[in-house]
This record gives C-alpha cells, sequence and structure tokens, in this order.
C-alpha cells in the first residue's frame, strides 16, 4: 500500500519563514517534474518521522495530496536534516510519469548468509555494495533487491551480475559496460588461515576494490 503524505501549498518564503515554519512543527518541501510548475510546500515533521525507518519511504513511488486535493504519484529524490539533532528540514518530491523510465535507488537484502557454507566455517563476509541504482518505470520499482548468499564457499564473491532482477528493472552500472561488473559481497578467510585461502581472499579483496 503506497505512503500517502499530507501537504499544504506554501506562499511564505525565504530563510526566516522557513525558520517560523520549523517552529510550528512544519517543515518546506518541494514538488517539482512533469509537464507542472515546480510548487512549494509545507507539511508536517511529525508525519514525515515516522517513515524515516521505511526503506519505503525512500525507494517506492509516493503519493502526495496537497490541500486536499487528489494525490499524485511522486518519489523523494532528497531529504536535508538538522546538522546534528539528525531531524529533517527539507524534503525534495519529483512527480513520476507512468510513461517514462527513471532512476532510481533501491536497497539490497542478504539472505542466507547463516547457512552458506563460506560463513559456515568461519569465513568473513563483506557486504561491498548496500544499494544500486537502477532504471525501469515507475510501476515496476522493487522495495529492495534480494541477494542470496545460501551457496557462497569460502572465497566466493557475488557481482552485479548475479543478481537477479524483478522484470523491466536494469542495472545503470551494467549498462555502462562489463568493466562496472561490481563485487557485491564476498566472503574471505580469516586472516592467519591457510595460503590457498588467504589467496582466495585477496582475490575477492581485489575484485571489490575493481
Amino acid at each position: 500500500m503506497a505512503i500517502t503524505i499530507n501537504a499544504e501549498a506554501r506562499t511564505d518564503m525565504g530563510k526566516g519563514a522557513s525558520r517560523r515554519l520549523r517552529r510550528t512543527e512544519k517543515m518546506p518541501a518541494i514538488v517539482y517534474g512533469g509537464s507542472k510548475k515546480p510548487a512549494s510546500l509545507t507539511v508536517l515533521t511529525k508525519d514525515i518521522r515516522v517513515h524515516l525507518n521505511d526503506e519505503a519511504f525512500f525507494s517506492q513511488v509516493l503519493e502526495l495530496s496537497i490541500d486536499g486535493k487528489k494525490a499524485e504519484k511522486v518519489v523523494l529524490r532528497d531529504i536535508q536534516y538538522h546538522p546534528y539533532k539528525v531531524d529533517p528540514m527539507h524534503l525534495d518530491f519529483q512527480r513520476v510519469s507512468a510513461k517514462d523510465k527513471m532512476h532510481f535507488h533501491v536497497p539490497l537484502h542478504f539472505t542466507g548468509e547463516d547457512v552458506s557454507p563460506g560463513a559456515k566455517h568461519g569465513g568473513l563476509v563483506s557486504h561491498v555494495l548496500h544499494e544500486v541504482e537502477i532504471e525501469c518505470l515507475a510501476k515496476n520499482i522493487p522495495e529492495f533487491i534480494e541477494v542470496d548468499m545460501s551457496a557462497m564457499d569460502m572465497g566466493d564473491s557475488l557481482h552485479l551480475t548475479d543478481l537477479k532482477l524483478p522484470k523491466g528493472v536494469e542495472l545503470i552500472a551494467l549498462k555502462q559496460g562489463d568493466d562496472h561488473d561490481e563485487v557485491v559481497v564476498a566472503i574471505h578467510a580469516p586472516r592467519g588461515g591457510s595460503d590457498e585461502d588467504e589467496a582466495a581472499a585477496e582475490e575477492a579483496e581485489e575484485g571489490g576494490e575493481e
């Protein structure tokens, strides 16, 4: 179910106005893109705080309702935080089109680590990437991409080309060529292991650096 954000049109602009707004537990925001002009908004800070630990808030299509009108589909493009309170201060929303492909960042979910032969034998797991940039239609955005580690042994590594992508989803890095096939996760031999294990670990590390 899509997350709905209720907003109001903003007319009082400027830094002073923004400071006054935040004192009322509201924050400024902007929505842009599509065939409409950019619009300045205000949203309740408490309505945003409840979603900050939800991955879907950052990677899925949201419903944005302005002044109680019919919601339009948007994605969160940027969120600015207070420098030391770690509290949201400004939001950027972008309107999405049903016909045009867009770039999105989605998280990786690692599964099977506890049953993988390499981890069972004491291998050190190195998660090189935690999210990937994809291109797809808004309707095809996955909430996350699963990385199955259950078959990984000591010295093994998984690359971008090993990921199973949902239909209609492409990885931006791989569109740039085979030399961008980055390491996603690797299992290294513990330091002090056999020469063979250490060689495998060094090979996996070199792959990550590339």
